[in-house]
């Protein structure tokens, strides 16, 4: 294990978290066009995408990290059979679910009931599909339905915050079943199907479109909240979400019901809204 990843083990994860909170929210001047531009500079941002294009311009950092896009800048497949990817990044890994289990990555794997906390709701995809889609600080945060569906619960699961890069995906078992995440558990035309968004160190925040900020406050115990009844229905590639800094989305998909585009292999590059499979 690296020594980078090991440190993560022993580091206070979800003080580091606070702190970062108030520190991507402080609105003096200097300190966040310092932070915005170092953003912009080291991982290269397009700003050129952005409804708004001058990073000075922004509140705070967290408006820049979550700023919206110019209309037009992503857009649904024009398939209306495809399966919408939900952010931008990169492919962390992709498609079957193998008797209940994912892979996290190379020799390394987790399950379903792990992930979900719910071993009756993993059933549902005890042989379907998956798509995990890493986000880094360069990328659009926002998290975007990749299906129609009616919302039917969230769960907010508690846990630690290791790092989502690759380095830690690669060294750290079961982490994503281990991080503090929100589970969007969603009816869709061709059955069920679930988004999962993942925390992460100094990942400080988790917003749905419906329920407003989710994380923090952290959870001491699991949280579910019964959304059905409440109409609360999303269109494909309508905005679902957003990370207060860059993070992982894993969506879930029943047995049969969906194949999975060829090429979503480890580090493939994907935009929010790019076909990632159909329906079979």
């Amino acid at each position: 294990m690296r020594p980078s990843v090991l440190l993560q083990y022993a580091l206070p994860h979800r003080l580091l978290s606070r702190l970062v909170y108030w520190g991507t929210r402080w609105t003096w001047r200097p300190w966040k066009n310092r932070l915005i531009t170092t953003v912009v500079r080291r991982y290269g941002v397009d700003m050129s995408e952005a409804e708004q294009t001058d990073p000075s311009a922004y509140p705070t950092f967290n408006a820049f990290f979550t700023r919206a896009l110019k209309p037009g800048a992503r857009r649904a497949p024009d398939d209306a059979g495809a399966i919408a990817c939900p952010a931008d990044g990169r492919i962390s890994q992709g498609g079957a679910i193998r008797a209940g289990r994912l892979l996290q990555a190379k020799d390394r794997e987790f399950s379903v009931a792990e992930l979900l906390a719910d071993a009756a709701a993993a059933a549902l995809y005890t042989n379907g599909s998956f798509v995990t889609v890493y986000l880094s600080p360069r990328d659009y945060h926002r998290v975007h339905a990749p299906l129609a569906g009616t919302l039917r619960e969230t769960v907010h699961i508690p846990g630690r915050l290791f790092s989502v890069a690759p380095s830690a995906v690669a060294d750290v078992p079961r982490l994503f079943a281990r991080n503090e995440r929100l589970v969007c558990h969603f009816d869709g035309e061709r059955g069920p199907f679930a988004v999962v968004l993942v925390g992460a160190m100094l990942v400080s925040g988790i917003e749905t479109v419906w329920g407003g900020v989710e994380i923090p406050p952290y959870a001491r115990s699991i949280v579910r909240k019964d959304w059905r009844g409440r109409g609360i229905r999303l269109e494909r590639f309508a905005e679902l979400g957003r990370f207060n800094m860059g993070s992982t989305v894993i969506v879930l998909l029943p047995s049969g019901a969906f194949t999975l585009a060829s090429g979503l292999t480890p580090q493939t590059a994907v935009r929010a809204g790019q076909a990632i499979g159909r329906r079979s």
